[in-house]
């Protein structure tokens, strides 16, 4: 399990475990975490799961692959360097401790 730090646009931090295995996605929808829509249910195919990650994380993750890349051109005010889609990062312990910001809103 990891720890993940949700922060909704107005500040509000979520901590929650999120079980190997899940997404960043499933684990906010699991957990109720408001920001998060996840249109599509994690196929990759929308930006409604979009958040900035922590800079000091964006290193950690894995490289965004091409069809994430497509689909963050879709996303709300999308940074090229911090810009994920929460359906494309697997939770594992290499990611205990993961901090996302949330947009203004999801599109």
């Amino acid at each position: 399990m990891a720890k993940i730090t949700y922060i909704e646009h107005g500040g509000q931090e979520h901590v929650v475990e999120v079980k190997d295995g899940l997404t960043v996605m499933e684990g906010a929808r699991d957990n109720g975490i408001p920001g998060i829509e996840a249109d599509c249910g994690g196929a990759c195919a929308c930006s409604t799961c979009h958040v900035y990650v922590h800079p000091d994380w964006v290193a950690k993750l894995p490289e965004k692959e091409a069809m994430e890349e497509d689909m963050l051109d879709f996303a709300w005010e999308p940074d090229a360097k911090t810009s994920r889609l929460t359906c494309q990062i697997k939770v594992s312990e290499a990611i205990d401790g993961l901090i996302v910001r949330l947009p203004e809103k999801q599109v």
